[in-house]
């Protein structure tokens, strides 16, 4: 069975408990770091790949309701999830985060908390990232940061993991796989004791 389908199969078990459970806990730390960073921006348009329950779609929709928002997710339990909490709050799409189903340039945001290091190919996701992003629009990612030598240690062990997770990326990684997809003014912020923040722009 390949990442995704762990994933999948992996978060559809968790839906129920996410929110309050160990496996949302990394994610949960993330939550007031981004809503701050989102509030630096105006935009009217916001994408949420890999929005889980959609806790931090409810969030957002608190503090900013002018902004109409959109999560897809790769677990239809875990969009149940969202469904039901948030209603009509964002639309809630179940897709691939390698295949989005949008127009180029239809997103003024886009945001990935917590989930980019379930992605196999990493590189396609950034490059759709890019083609649904506005011009002059901004990429926010959340993850893992941790240091070496653990992180090295980390990822060996991910190999034996069925819970869909590829690969937890140092900041050279990110810096380098951002430039490869175009992306322009990209910084880098350690936000916590596991836990980094990632700000690009897409500059045509």
């Amino acid at each position: 069975m390949n990442a995704k389908e762990n994933s999948r199969k992996s978060f559809d078990k968790q839906a129920e408990t996410y929110n309050t459970g160990k496996y949302g806990a990394h994610s949960r730390r993330q939550y007031n770091y981004i809503l701050k960073k989102i509030s630096e921006y105006k935009i009217s348009s916001l994408l949420d790949v890999g929005c889980g329950t959609g806790e931090m779609l409810r969030l957002i929709s608190e503090r900013f309701p002018k902004i109409e928002l959109t999560g897809v997710d790769i677990s239809l339990n875990m969009l149940d999830k969202a469904k039901s909490k948030i209603g009509n709050m964002a639309n809630l799409i179940l897709s691939d985060s390698e295949k989005l189903p949008f127009d180029d340039n239809s997103f003024e945001l886009v945001m990935c908390n917590d989930s980019f290091h379930h992605y196999p190919s990493p590189l396609n996701v950034l490059s759709e990232f890019h083609r649904v992003l506005k011009p002059e629009g901004t990429l926010l990612i959340s993850d893992y940061s941790i240091g070496f030598p653990i992180r090295q240690l980390m990822n060996l062990l991910i190999k034996y993991s069925h819970d869909g997770d590829v690969r937890i990326y140092s900041k050279k990684e990110y810096l380098k796989m951002l430039s490869e997809c175009s992306f322009k003014g990209i910084d880098y912020k350690k936000i916590n004791t596991t836990g980094c923040l990632i700000t690009a722009k897409k500059v045509v």
